[in-house]
Protein backbone atom coordinates (compact mmCIF):
# COMPACT_ATOMS: atom_id res chain seq x y z
CA UNK A 1 0.00 0.00 0.00
CA UNK A 2 1.16 3.53 -0.73
CA UNK A 3 0.14 4.77 2.73
CA UNK A 4 2.60 2.36 4.36
CA UNK A 5 5.44 3.58 2.15
CA UNK A 6 4.86 7.29 2.94
CA UNK A 7 2.55 7.75 5.94
CA UNK A 8 2.88 11.54 5.86
CA UNK A 9 1.40 11.81 2.35
CA UNK A 10 -2.28 12.10 3.47
CA UNK A 11 -1.32 14.84 5.92
CA UNK A 12 0.57 16.70 3.20
CA UNK A 13 -2.38 16.32 0.82
CA UNK A 14 -4.72 17.69 3.46
CA UNK A 15 -2.39 20.62 4.11
CA UNK A 16 -2.25 21.49 0.42
CA UNK A 17 -6.04 21.17 0.13
CA UNK A 18 -6.61 23.47 3.13
CA UNK A 19 -4.09 26.02 1.84
CA UNK A 20 -5.80 26.10 -1.57
CA UNK A 21 -9.20 26.42 0.06
CA UNK A 22 -8.01 29.32 2.22
CA UNK A 23 -6.50 31.06 -0.81
CA UNK A 24 -9.78 30.72 -2.70
CA UNK A 25 -11.72 32.07 0.27
CA UNK A 26 -9.33 35.00 0.62
CA UNK A 27 -9.75 35.80 -3.07
CA UNK A 28 -13.53 35.72 -2.79
CA UNK A 29 -13.54 37.88 0.31
CA UNK A 30 -11.26 40.37 -1.44
CA UNK A 31 -13.63 40.50 -4.44
CA UNK A 32 -16.61 41.02 -2.14
CA UNK A 33 -14.78 43.71 -0.20
CA UNK A 34 -13.84 45.53 -3.39
CA UNK A 35 -17.42 45.33 -4.67
CA UNK A 36 -18.79 46.70 -1.38
CA UNK A 37 -16.30 49.58 -1.36
CA UNK A 38 -17.16 50.43 -4.97
CA UNK A 39 -20.85 50.49 -4.13
CA UNK A 40 -20.22 52.70 -1.09
CA UNK A 41 -18.21 55.13 -3.24
CA UNK A 42 -20.99 55.14 -5.85
CA UNK A 43 -23.60 55.73 -3.16
CA UNK A 44 -21.56 58.61 -1.76
CA UNK A 45 -21.37 60.21 -5.19
CA UNK A 46 -25.11 59.85 -5.65
CA UNK A 47 -25.78 61.41 -2.25
CA UNK A 48 -23.53 64.34 -3.14
CA UNK A 49 -25.41 64.82 -6.42
CA UNK A 50 -28.74 64.63 -4.58
CA UNK A 51 -27.63 67.23 -2.03
CA UNK A 52 -26.50 69.50 -4.85
CA UNK A 53 -29.82 69.10 -6.67
CA UNK A 54 -31.80 69.78 -3.50
CA UNK A 55 -29.72 72.89 -2.88
CA UNK A 56 -30.38 74.12 -6.40
CA UNK A 57 -34.11 73.47 -6.07
CA UNK A 58 -34.21 75.31 -2.76
CA UNK A 59 -32.31 78.20 -4.32
CA UNK A 60 -34.74 78.35 -7.23
CA UNK A 61 -37.68 78.27 -4.83
CA UNK A 62 -36.17 81.06 -2.75
CA UNK A 63 -35.81 78.96 0.37
CA UNK A 64 -32.77 79.60 2.51
CA UNK A 65 -31.06 76.71 4.27
CA UNK A 66 -31.30 76.81 8.02
CA UNK A 67 -27.84 77.33 9.39
CA UNK A 68 -27.04 74.63 11.91
CA UNK A 69 -24.11 74.88 14.31
CA UNK A 70 -22.68 71.63 12.90
CA UNK A 71 -22.06 73.06 9.40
Amino acid sequence: MADQENPSQPAEDLTVFVQNLLQQMQGRFQQMSDAILNRIDDMGSRIDELEKSIGQLMEEAGVEEAKSPNR
